[in-house]
């Protein structure tokens, strides 16, 4: 990713970034970095955006994204910020990627080593499936090399200009892609074994889609994680902090608490913003770090409407039911990641995505914060967990009852006790947040939590990119390209300052 000389236009620039997601945190580093004078503002108290802490009694929780991938697109944010990612954050290779149970009892590790998951998957479920794993991480290795510089760390391109960027010898790689099929249309030609289908299934709902309508290019995940997955020291909001830090470091001015009412347009160029109570700042650019949809919403002014077209409530990709918890647990071997299957797979996206409720049968995901490779753990001693299930984006036109949110805990909790995990609940010690909750937090989304769904082979391509339509207004986060994700978040952030960059030194 390459990014214009700035050394004629510092001090004489002006850029309002909206929102202190990863995206606008990373778009404000880059920029700063480059002489440009930066405004920040956020209308939470901390950063972070959908990379939350909450607190539950006395202990604090993340309650967002939990994985730290692609290690090196953060050592790239540092450098460009003339610093070094290890002096900021304590990272800790995690060896296990996830235990995953099922309610017959079995249990299967998944490792950072592939020999070594191959060795699991073969006990598992035969020599036969741990030589055809092998074969899926080749194949999903080679999708990953073919898109991630033409398309992750690239604008975003058409289907034409994407093939024009891989070039002749690529075109062959993108054929082997499989483009036009579903991942789990794959996963069957490829697993015999019906648990390992829904395992790697799983890498749809990573991007808050399912694994029966998302493109099977999704593979290309078990090939992200096998270059490493991090545990951070603090937890995962601390890498929010320590980007903050960074920015604030770098000269960037932070507004917590300012809330952008509106983004002005004059001449038909994003000239600044309104905050909420009437304060106007102007600037040469505004980069949106928030839900593309807010913007064809008009929640932040009809002045930018047309700034992205506007997407039906049926691209939504998934929201969660979440229960932050501190409660003493047993029975099971947690590690950081574990993951409880139900025994009804496509009908928990079925309920979700058709009939728009919460799943009768949910898999369960839950980050044991407290806990890495090992299962040592004292019982009774509570312990910090996020536990969470799909559900549907409806939060803004369905309130989620409390009988409805306990009779999915109980169906949550239940599969877990049958996958031989007890947990302690209480009332006082646990925080629900449902699709209505985040649908608050996060305007426009109705709760969905990483943009559109990645359904349909074209789903990638109709992500926006960072310029939209209006001149001077740039876009970034999860809901813009390449997509949602800790890391791909910070690409977008890095994508939208080097536009921002370009064309304010052509100015």
């Amino acid at each position: 990713m390459d990014f214009p000389s700035m050394t004629d236009l510092r001090s004489t620039k002006q850029v309002i970034v909206v929102g202190a997601g990863i995206g606008g945190l990373v778009s404000a580093i880059e920029l700063a970095a480059r002489g440009v004078a930066v405004t920040l503002c956020e209308r939470a108290p901390t950063p972070g955006g959908k990379m939350r802490e909450v607190p539950v009694g006395t202990a604090r929780l993340d309650a967002g994204p939990t994985v730290f991938s692609m290690r090196w697109v953060f050592e790239e944010v540092f450098a460009a910020a003339g610093a070094q990612l290890t002096d900021h954050l304590t990272l800790k290779p995690a060896e296990i990627l996830a235990r995953h149970a099922w309610e017959d009892g079995t249990r299967l590790d998944l490792f950072a080593d592939r020999a070594r998951s191959a060795e699991a998957i073969a006990a598992f479920a035969g020599p036969a499936e741990g030589r055809r794993y092998l074969d899926f991480c080749t194949e999903a290795q080679g999708i990953y090399q073919t898109l991630r510089d033409p398309f992750i760390r690239g604008s975003r391109p058409s289907l034409a200009v994407l093939m024009g960027r891989v070039g002749r010898g690529g075109l062959g790689g993108l054929l082997k892609m499989n483009p036009y099929a579903t991942l789990w249309s794959v996963l069957t030609k490829r697993f015999t074994d019906p648990r390992l289908r829904q395992l790697f299934g799983r890498y749809a709902t990573y991007c808050g889609s399912s694994p029966f309508l998302a493109p099977a290019t999704l593979m290309l995940i078990a090939h992200v994680e096998q270059e490493g997955v991090w545990l951070v020291e603090g937890g995962m909001h601390r890498l929010a902090q320590v980007l903050a830090d960074l920015a604030t470091g770098l000269g960037t001015r932070l507004r917590y608490g300012a809330e952008v009412a509106q983004i002005l347009v004059k001449g038909k160029r994003a000239i600044g913003v309104q905050l909420v109570g009437g304060e106007e700042l102007t600037a040469d650019a505004v980069v949106f770090n928030g839900d593309a949809q807010a913007l064809p919403a008009a929640q932040l002014g009809s002045a930018v409407r047309r700034a992205v077209p506007a997407a039906g409530r049926s691209a939504r990709s998934l929201s969660a039911l979440a229960w932050n918890l501190v409660a003493p647990t047993a029975g099971f071997p947690l590690v950081r990641h574990s993951v409880f299957f139900s025994d009804a797979y496509r009908q928990e996206f079925d309920e979700i995505l058709t009939a728009g409720r919460l799943p009768t049968k949910p898999t369960v995901y839950i980050c044991a914060q407290d806990r890495d490779d090992h299962d040592h753990w004292t019982p009774g001693v509570p312990e910090r967990l996020l536990c969470l299930v799909n559900a549907p984006a409806n939060g803004d036109s369905h309130p989620y009852s409390p009988t409805e949110v306990e009779q999915c805990a109980q169906r949550a909790f239940s599969l877990l006790s049958r996958c031989g995990l007890e947990i302690q609940r209480e009332p006082g010690s646990t925080l629900v947040t449902t699709p209505a909750d985040f649908a608050r937090l996060f305007p426009a989304t109705g709760g969905a939590l990483y943009g559109r769904a990645s359904h349909g082979w074209m789903a990638s391509f109709n992500r926006p990119g960072s310029r939209s339509a209006i001149p001077g207004l740039y876009l970034a986060g999860g809901s813009t390209h390449p997509g949602p994700g800790v890391p791909m978040a910070a690409l977008s952030g890095r994508l939208a300052a080097s536009c921002v960059l370009a064309d304010l030194g052509s100015t």
